[in-house]
């Protein structure tokens, strides 16, 4: 039986997974792994070449009908056999050492049942830049003294599977971006929040153009709406205070001024977050108006 199940779903993004599987390839001595790939209704099959990495990888590839990132991650985990569920994004790339860090980690903190692999960007373009930075911003900024941190993202995710309703899945279908969060949020109630791994690193890929990146981040922050709504009707406090998000800015612009990274990130990055921060005010406009104009009526309504 594998130790790790490396889950990845995908919808359309078979040049990335075909980079993603080749890390995969990679990895230095490190447990036994099992890649479970879930095709979410892309609009063609796996092509031929992902299909040959079956030669050199433990590989299941399934296809299912689009029910959206969460179904197919859930699917995954219902095929799946390790001790260990691996989630990683199509558009990641691990490290040669990264599943030999994890497991050392995994098993040195067995009170731990879950784990964050730390994110990096691609440095050798601006848009790469700007990733690394929102990420190492983020982890640096969400740490805490215990070493867990207050962040979760599914591009280098680890969870026990005694932990896991292996039959019911353990992401929420109805959140179609931000499913991550929405897990933490669930861990958040159950006061557990991942244990960072900083040895075990992913490289995460974004599209290489500005305008890509920029187009990328509205959908993005548009769909998360519905999953932000979910949490807070939970009470469960998931954004960042405008303190946090000073401190935020003020731990960017000193990261920065690094050489391998600039200010032209600084910029490029202070931008996509206020592109993203208006598509997310616009939402709760175009959703949260709607209702009260609603309830205002009813209101007048009984009064009459």
């Amino acid at each position: 039986m594998p130790v790790y199940s490396i889950i990845i779903a995908v919808y359309n993004d078979w040049t990335a997974l075909d980079l993603c599987l080749r890390s995969l390839t990679q990895q230095g001595d490190g447990p036994d792994f099992e890649v479970i790939v879930v095709d979410d209704g892309s609009n063609d099959p796996a092509p031929e070449g992902i299909r040959q990495w079956a030669d050199r990888l433990p590989l299941t590839l399934i296809r299912q009908l689009h029910a959206g990132i969460s179904a197919a991650r859930n699917h995954g985990i219902q095929l799946s056999k390790g001790s260990i569920l691996l989630f990683v994004d199509a558009d990641c790339r691990l490290q040669p050492n990264c599943l030999a860090a994890l497991a050392s980690k995994v098993a040195a903190s067995p009170q731990h049942n879950c784990f964050q692999l730390r994110l990096v960007g691609d440095c050798s373009t601006l848009v790469g830049k700007t990733e690394h930075l929102r990420l190492t911003t983020l982890q640096s900024q969400l740490l805490q003294g215990n070493g867990c941190i207050r962040y979760l993202n599914t591009a280098g995710f680890a969870i026990g599977r005694a932990s896991v309703p292996t039959e019911r899945g353990l992401f929420e279908p109805l959140a179609l971006r931000a499913e991550d969060t929405f897990l933490l949020a669930n861990l958040i109630e159950r006061h557990e929040l991942p244990y960072f791994v900083a040895d075990a690193v992913v490289q995460h890929e974004i599209p290489p153009s500005l305008l890509g990146c920029f187009r990328r981040d509205i959908r993005s922050a548009f769909l998360e709406g519905r999953t932000y709504a979910l949490i807070a009707s939970r009470g469960i406090r998931i954004r960042m205070s405008h303190r946090e998000r000073w401190n935020m800015l003020g731990s960017m612009w000193r990261l920065s001024r690094l050489p391998s990274i600039g200010k032209a990130a600084y910029f490029m990055l202070v931008v996509r977050q206020s592109l993203s921060r208006i598509t997310s005010y616009v939402y709760r406009l175009l959703h949260e108006w709607p209702g009260s104009q609603r309830t205002n009526t009813a209101a007048q309504d009984r009064k009459i």
